[in-house]
């Protein structure tokens, strides 16, 4: 038997495995090092919380034959057509006033509730998206209002949605022949 051998394999397994778990716990450094963002994590995920506020995952309607998981903005992939869709569509211009408005809300968030909108209750994220949707303030209306624009637009034009609840067809209808072959 050679304990050496042994020994030093099984060092070198139990190094491996430390360093694949070191890795997988220092990924994201290493990814956003490698591939820079549009947007940091922490607006991630504040894109995130806005959507599953406005869309959050439920129940879905009795449908004949159709999914019977519940859906929402975040199960659906809404919060990434909303970044795609900022980072891609609109002017810098609008992206800052957007980056504004959601630092001002988490801002808002930590001031009222002492943690972040995404660590905040269900509850206390709407309350916080009620009070901007009254606002007096004009960029705050429209902030919310854009957000939840853009949040039902993408929810409801996703594949999940439109095949099985809107019954879409891509190429609705059927050709008969008059001849069979």
């Amino acid at each position: 038997m050679n304990r050496r051998s042994t020994l030093k394999g099984l060092l070198a397994a139990g190094g491996a495995i430390a360093g694949l778990s070191l890795v997988e716990w220092k990924w994201h450094i290493v990814e956003d090092a490698l591939h820079p963002r549009f947007y940091t994590r922490k607006e991630e995920e504040l894109f995130s919380s806005i959507a599953d506020t406005i869309i959050p995952a439920g129940a879905p309607p009795s449908v004949p034959g159709g999914p019977t998981e519940p859906i929402g903005a975040l199960s659906t992939g809404t919060d990434k057509f909303l970044m795609k869709l900022l980072e891609k569509c609109y002017e810098k211009e609008e992206q800052d006033k957007l980056r504004l408005q959601m630092a001002a809300l988490e801002k808002s968030a930590e001031e009222t509730y002492g943690e972040s909108f995404a660590d905040c209750t269900q509850q206390q994220r709407i309350e916080l998206l009620m009070a901007r949707a009254h606002s007096e303030v004009e960029e705050e209306k429209a902030f919310f209002d854009f957000m939840k624009d853009q949040t039902v637009r993408g929810f409801t034009t996703t594949q999940v949605v439109m095949t099985n609840y809107r019954d879409y067809q891509v190429a609705p209808g059927h050709f008969y022949g008059c001849a069979s072959v």
